[in-house]
Protein backbone atom coordinates (compact mmCIF):
# COMPACT_ATOMS: atom_id res chain seq x y z
CA UNK A 1 0.00 0.00 0.00
CA UNK A 2 1.63 3.01 -1.07
CA UNK A 3 0.04 6.45 0.10
CA UNK A 4 0.95 9.04 -3.85
CA UNK A 5 -0.22 12.62 -3.67
CA UNK A 6 -0.78 14.58 -6.61
CA UNK A 7 1.96 16.81 -7.37
CA UNK A 8 1.12 19.71 -10.06
CA UNK A 9 3.85 21.83 -11.71
CA UNK A 10 3.64 25.10 -13.06
CA UNK A 11 5.86 26.14 -16.31
CA UNK A 12 7.41 29.25 -15.89
CA UNK A 13 7.48 30.28 -19.49
CA UNK A 14 3.92 29.66 -20.49
CA UNK A 15 1.84 29.71 -17.32
CA UNK A 16 1.06 26.11 -18.17
CA UNK A 17 0.35 23.32 -15.13
CA UNK A 18 1.16 19.47 -15.55
CA UNK A 19 1.05 16.76 -13.23
CA UNK A 20 3.79 15.03 -12.33
CA UNK A 21 4.36 11.46 -13.35
CA UNK A 22 5.54 8.35 -11.54
CA UNK A 23 6.49 4.77 -13.14
CA UNK A 24 4.57 3.19 -9.54
CA UNK A 25 1.44 4.44 -11.17
CA UNK A 26 -0.72 5.43 -14.55
CA UNK A 27 -1.97 9.16 -14.75
CA UNK A 28 -5.13 9.38 -13.31
CA UNK A 29 -5.11 6.00 -11.66
CA UNK A 30 -4.71 4.56 -7.90
CA UNK A 31 -3.83 1.28 -8.11
CA UNK A 32 -0.21 0.52 -8.66
CA UNK A 33 1.13 -0.90 -11.88
CA UNK A 34 2.70 -4.02 -9.35
CA UNK A 35 -0.84 -4.76 -8.53
CA UNK A 36 -1.98 -4.79 -11.93
CA UNK A 37 0.77 -7.21 -13.01
CA UNK A 38 0.24 -9.63 -9.78
CA UNK A 39 -3.53 -9.67 -10.96
CA UNK A 40 -2.29 -10.23 -15.00
CA UNK A 41 -0.15 -13.08 -13.49
CA UNK A 42 -3.37 -14.28 -11.17
CA UNK A 43 -5.52 -14.39 -14.18
CA UNK A 44 -3.50 -17.62 -15.54
CA UNK A 45 -4.67 -20.04 -12.94
CA UNK A 46 -8.31 -22.04 -13.13
CA UNK A 47 -9.47 -19.07 -10.58
CA UNK A 48 -12.50 -16.78 -10.67
CA UNK A 49 -12.20 -13.41 -10.73
CA UNK A 50 -13.93 -12.86 -7.24
CA UNK A 51 -11.28 -14.17 -5.29
CA UNK A 52 -8.40 -12.54 -7.23
CA UNK A 53 -10.20 -9.44 -6.80
CA UNK A 54 -10.46 -10.27 -3.07
CA UNK A 55 -6.78 -11.72 -2.74
CA UNK A 56 -5.58 -7.83 -4.08
CA UNK A 57 -7.83 -5.63 -2.66
CA UNK A 58 -9.76 -4.53 -5.58
CA UNK A 59 -13.00 -4.67 -7.24
CA UNK A 60 -13.65 -7.19 -9.66
CA UNK A 61 -14.56 -4.58 -12.37
CA UNK A 62 -10.24 -3.80 -11.89
CA UNK A 63 -9.58 -7.56 -12.54
CA UNK A 64 -11.89 -7.16 -15.70
CA UNK A 65 -10.94 -4.06 -16.79
CA UNK A 66 -6.54 -5.77 -16.18
CA UNK A 67 -7.15 -8.69 -18.37
CA UNK A 68 -9.31 -6.23 -21.53
CA UNK A 69 -6.23 -3.72 -21.10
CA UNK A 70 -3.93 -6.93 -22.70
CA UNK A 71 -6.78 -8.76 -24.46
CA UNK A 72 -6.12 -7.36 -27.97
CA UNK A 73 -2.12 -8.54 -27.31
CA UNK A 74 -3.71 -12.60 -27.64
CA UNK A 75 -4.14 -12.97 -31.46
CA UNK A 76 -6.23 -15.99 -32.58
CA UNK A 77 -4.12 -18.37 -34.93
CA UNK A 78 -6.80 -19.61 -37.83
CA UNK A 79 -4.01 -21.96 -39.47
CA UNK A 80 -3.97 -25.43 -37.60
CA UNK A 81 -7.05 -27.65 -36.11
CA UNK A 82 -6.27 -30.63 -33.91
CA UNK A 83 -7.02 -33.80 -36.62
CA UNK A 84 -9.42 -35.42 -33.47
CA UNK A 85 -12.35 -32.54 -32.33
CA UNK A 86 -15.53 -32.80 -29.76
CA UNK A 87 -18.01 -30.26 -29.64
CA UNK A 88 -20.74 -29.55 -26.96
CA UNK A 89 -21.97 -26.55 -25.18
CA UNK A 90 -22.33 -26.06 -21.20
CA UNK A 91 -24.18 -23.61 -18.98
CA UNK A 92 -22.34 -20.68 -17.76
CA UNK A 93 -22.82 -17.04 -17.15
CA UNK A 94 -26.17 -16.13 -17.07
CA UNK A 95 -27.53 -19.81 -17.09
CA UNK A 96 -26.91 -19.20 -20.64
CA UNK A 97 -25.54 -22.17 -22.99
CA UNK A 98 -22.20 -21.88 -24.36
CA UNK A 99 -20.53 -24.03 -27.18
CA UNK A 100 -17.10 -25.16 -26.17
CA UNK A 101 -14.66 -27.14 -28.64
CA UNK A 102 -12.22 -29.56 -27.76
CA UNK A 103 -9.14 -31.79 -28.48
CA UNK A 104 -10.53 -34.63 -29.40
CA UNK A 105 -7.13 -37.36 -27.89
CA UNK A 106 -6.09 -34.73 -25.00
CA UNK A 107 -9.50 -32.97 -23.79
CA UNK A 108 -7.82 -29.73 -24.19
CA UNK A 109 -9.74 -26.51 -24.43
CA UNK A 110 -9.29 -25.21 -27.99
CA UNK A 111 -12.17 -22.86 -27.84
CA UNK A 112 -15.06 -21.57 -25.75
CA UNK A 113 -17.78 -18.89 -27.70
CA UNK A 114 -20.05 -17.40 -26.07
CA UNK A 115 -23.04 -18.92 -27.71
CA UNK A 116 -24.08 -21.79 -29.81
CA UNK A 117 -25.98 -20.55 -32.60
CA UNK A 118 -25.69 -21.67 -35.86
CA UNK A 119 -24.81 -18.80 -37.74
CA UNK A 120 -21.87 -18.04 -35.05
CA UNK A 121 -20.22 -21.18 -35.27
CA UNK A 122 -20.20 -20.90 -38.70
CA UNK A 123 -18.67 -17.65 -38.93
CA UNK A 124 -16.19 -18.94 -36.20
CA UNK A 125 -14.77 -21.49 -38.19
CA UNK A 126 -14.93 -20.33 -41.91
CA UNK A 127 -12.08 -18.09 -40.26
CA UNK A 128 -9.67 -20.92 -40.38
CA UNK A 129 -7.79 -21.94 -43.64
CA UNK A 130 -9.10 -24.36 -45.82
CA UNK A 131 -5.88 -26.61 -44.91
CA UNK A 132 -6.49 -26.41 -41.29
CA UNK A 133 -10.06 -27.47 -41.95
CA UNK A 134 -9.20 -30.42 -43.97
CA UNK A 135 -6.95 -31.89 -41.47
CA UNK A 136 -9.82 -32.21 -39.03
CA UNK A 137 -10.35 -36.23 -39.40
CA UNK A 138 -13.07 -37.04 -36.85
CA UNK A 139 -15.41 -34.48 -34.76
CA UNK A 140 -17.29 -35.97 -31.86
CA UNK A 141 -20.80 -34.97 -30.70
CA UNK A 142 -23.97 -35.58 -29.50
CA UNK A 143 -27.51 -35.75 -31.55
CA UNK A 144 -27.63 -31.75 -32.32
CA UNK A 145 -28.71 -32.24 -35.35
CA UNK A 146 -27.32 -28.63 -36.58
CA UNK A 147 -23.59 -29.26 -35.58
CA UNK A 148 -23.81 -32.17 -38.03
CA UNK A 149 -24.73 -29.34 -40.23
CA UNK A 150 -21.54 -27.06 -39.56
CA UNK A 151 -19.49 -30.18 -40.00
CA UNK A 152 -20.55 -30.51 -43.43
CA UNK A 153 -20.27 -26.84 -44.57
CA UNK A 154 -16.87 -26.48 -42.71
CA UNK A 155 -15.32 -30.18 -42.45
CA UNK A 156 -14.41 -31.69 -45.51
CA UNK A 157 -12.42 -34.88 -44.77
CA UNK A 158 -14.05 -35.41 -41.00
CA UNK A 159 -16.20 -38.22 -39.86
CA UNK A 160 -19.05 -37.72 -37.58
CA UNK A 161 -18.87 -39.93 -34.17
CA UNK A 162 -21.97 -39.79 -31.61
CA UNK A 163 -21.00 -40.07 -28.37
CA UNK A 164 -21.17 -43.40 -26.44
CA UNK A 165 -22.94 -41.27 -23.31
CA UNK A 166 -25.50 -39.52 -25.30
CA UNK A 167 -26.64 -43.12 -27.18
CA UNK A 168 -26.49 -45.05 -23.94
CA UNK A 169 -28.45 -41.97 -22.08
CA UNK A 170 -31.48 -42.31 -24.76
CA UNK A 171 -31.68 -45.93 -24.37
CA UNK A 172 -31.81 -46.12 -20.71
CA UNK A 173 -34.52 -43.08 -20.35
CA UNK A 174 -36.93 -45.02 -23.67
CA UNK A 175 -36.93 -47.99 -21.13
CA UNK A 176 -37.14 -46.48 -17.86
CA UNK A 177 -39.96 -44.40 -19.18
CA UNK A 178 -41.72 -47.81 -20.12
CA UNK A 179 -41.47 -49.33 -16.98
CA UNK A 180 -43.11 -46.28 -15.39
CA UNK A 181 -46.01 -46.57 -17.78
CA UNK A 182 -45.82 -51.02 -17.52
CA UNK A 183 -45.90 -50.32 -13.53
CA UNK A 184 -49.01 -47.60 -13.45
CA UNK A 185 -50.84 -50.61 -14.93
CA UNK A 186 -50.79 -52.79 -11.57
CA UNK A 187 -52.51 -51.38 -8.22
CA UNK A 188 -50.55 -49.43 -5.30
CA UNK A 189 -49.48 -52.45 -3.04
CA UNK A 190 -49.12 -55.21 -5.45
CA UNK A 191 -45.85 -57.66 -6.10
CA UNK A 192 -45.58 -56.28 -9.69
CA UNK A 193 -45.99 -52.66 -8.51
CA UNK A 194 -43.14 -52.99 -5.72
CA UNK A 195 -40.60 -54.74 -8.17
CA UNK A 196 -40.95 -51.94 -10.76
CA UNK A 197 -40.86 -49.18 -8.65
CA UNK A 198 -38.43 -49.38 -6.04
CA UNK A 199 -35.61 -51.19 -7.39
CA UNK A 200 -35.41 -49.15 -10.74
CA UNK A 201 -31.73 -48.71 -11.12
CA UNK A 202 -31.50 -52.23 -11.47
CA UNK A 203 -33.10 -52.32 -15.03
CA UNK A 204 -30.48 -49.77 -16.00
CA UNK A 205 -27.36 -51.36 -15.08
CA UNK A 206 -25.81 -54.24 -17.39
CA UNK A 207 -27.00 -57.82 -17.09
CA UNK A 208 -23.67 -58.96 -15.86
CA UNK A 209 -23.34 -56.79 -13.19
CA UNK A 210 -26.52 -57.80 -11.03
CA UNK A 211 -26.91 -60.21 -8.16
CA UNK A 212 -26.77 -63.75 -8.71
CA UNK A 213 -26.34 -65.40 -5.91
CA UNK A 214 -26.75 -63.85 -2.64
CA UNK A 215 -30.65 -62.63 -2.44
CA UNK A 216 -31.22 -59.71 0.44
CA UNK A 217 -34.71 -59.23 2.12
CA UNK A 218 -36.66 -56.11 0.74
CA UNK A 219 -39.79 -55.07 2.67
CA UNK A 220 -41.41 -53.61 0.02
CA UNK A 221 -42.20 -56.75 -1.66
CA UNK A 222 -41.64 -59.09 1.40
CA UNK A 223 -39.40 -61.58 0.01
CA UNK A 224 -35.54 -62.43 -0.22
CA UNK A 225 -34.35 -62.26 -3.59
CA UNK A 226 -31.18 -61.60 -6.08
CA UNK A 227 -31.11 -58.65 -8.39
CA UNK A 228 -31.49 -61.29 -11.27
CA UNK A 229 -34.28 -62.34 -10.33
CA UNK A 230 -36.21 -59.31 -9.18
CA UNK A 231 -35.49 -57.77 -12.84
CA UNK A 232 -36.33 -61.00 -14.50
CA UNK A 233 -39.84 -61.29 -12.50
CA UNK A 234 -40.31 -58.05 -13.44
CA UNK A 235 -40.36 -57.89 -17.14
CA UNK A 236 -42.14 -61.44 -17.00
CA UNK A 237 -44.62 -58.75 -16.57
CA UNK A 238 -45.03 -56.91 -20.28
CA UNK A 239 -43.81 -58.70 -23.50
CA UNK A 240 -43.08 -55.23 -24.71
CA UNK A 241 -40.67 -54.21 -21.50
CA UNK A 242 -39.19 -58.01 -22.47
CA UNK A 243 -38.23 -56.96 -25.28
CA UNK A 244 -36.92 -53.81 -24.61
CA UNK A 245 -34.75 -54.78 -21.86
CA UNK A 246 -33.23 -57.51 -24.02
CA UNK A 247 -32.43 -54.67 -26.58
CA UNK A 248 -30.43 -52.63 -24.08
CA UNK A 249 -28.26 -55.54 -22.92
CA UNK A 250 -27.60 -56.63 -26.50
CA UNK A 251 -26.65 -52.77 -27.02
CA UNK A 252 -24.66 -52.51 -24.41
CA UNK A 253 -22.85 -55.96 -25.26
CA UNK A 254 -22.41 -54.42 -28.96
CA UNK A 255 -20.65 -51.08 -27.65
CA UNK A 256 -18.62 -53.00 -25.06
CA UNK A 257 -17.14 -55.26 -27.99
CA UNK A 258 -17.56 -52.42 -30.46
CA UNK A 259 -19.42 -55.00 -32.56
CA UNK A 260 -20.47 -52.66 -35.10
CA UNK A 261 -22.50 -55.42 -37.44
CA UNK A 262 -24.40 -56.66 -34.02
CA UNK A 263 -25.20 -52.70 -33.37
CA UNK A 264 -26.62 -52.44 -36.44
CA UNK A 265 -29.05 -55.57 -36.57
CA UNK A 266 -30.31 -53.96 -33.22
CA UNK A 267 -30.65 -50.91 -34.46
CA UNK A 268 -33.14 -52.39 -37.11
CA UNK A 269 -34.74 -54.61 -34.66
CA UNK A 270 -38.07 -55.38 -35.77
CA UNK A 271 -39.22 -56.45 -32.39
CA UNK A 272 -42.07 -54.51 -30.46
CA UNK A 273 -40.65 -52.02 -27.97
CA UNK A 274 -42.03 -49.05 -26.44
CA UNK A 275 -43.08 -45.80 -28.13
CA UNK A 276 -39.62 -43.87 -26.91
CA UNK A 277 -37.21 -46.11 -27.93
CA UNK A 278 -38.63 -47.12 -30.97
CA UNK A 279 -38.60 -43.26 -31.95
CA UNK A 280 -34.86 -43.47 -30.14
CA UNK A 281 -34.14 -46.23 -32.58
CA UNK A 282 -35.33 -44.14 -35.82
CA UNK A 283 -32.99 -41.42 -34.66
CA UNK A 284 -30.39 -43.88 -34.49
CA UNK A 285 -30.93 -45.16 -38.29
CA UNK A 286 -31.16 -41.85 -39.28
CA UNK A 287 -27.70 -41.05 -38.25
CA UNK A 288 -26.37 -44.35 -38.72
CA UNK A 289 -23.00 -44.04 -39.87
CA UNK A 290 -21.92 -41.34 -36.99
CA UNK A 291 -23.29 -44.07 -34.31
CA UNK A 292 -21.35 -46.79 -35.95
CA UNK A 293 -18.51 -44.74 -35.67
CA UNK A 294 -19.06 -44.23 -32.41
CA UNK A 295 -18.71 -47.91 -31.24
CA UNK A 296 -15.75 -48.53 -33.66
CA UNK A 297 -13.72 -45.36 -32.43
CA UNK A 298 -12.16 -44.80 -29.35
CA UNK A 299 -13.01 -40.88 -29.27
CA UNK A 300 -16.11 -39.74 -26.68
Amino acid sequence: LIRLFKQRIKCRDCSKRSMAQSSLVNKYCCISNTSKLKILSALTEDRSMTSIAREHNTSVNTVQRVLASCSHRFIDGYDYLPEHLAFDEFKGVDRKLHFICLNGETHEVVQILRNRFKKNLLKYFGKFTLKARANVKTITMDLNFYYQDIVRACFPNAQIIIDRFHMVQMLTRSLNSLRVAVMKKFKKGTREYSLLKSPWKLYLKKFDDLEKIHPRYNWHYKDSLTQEQIVMESIECDDTLTNSYNLLQAFFTALDKHDTKAMKDIIYSKEKVGPLMHRTLLTFRHNLKAVLNGASLPYS
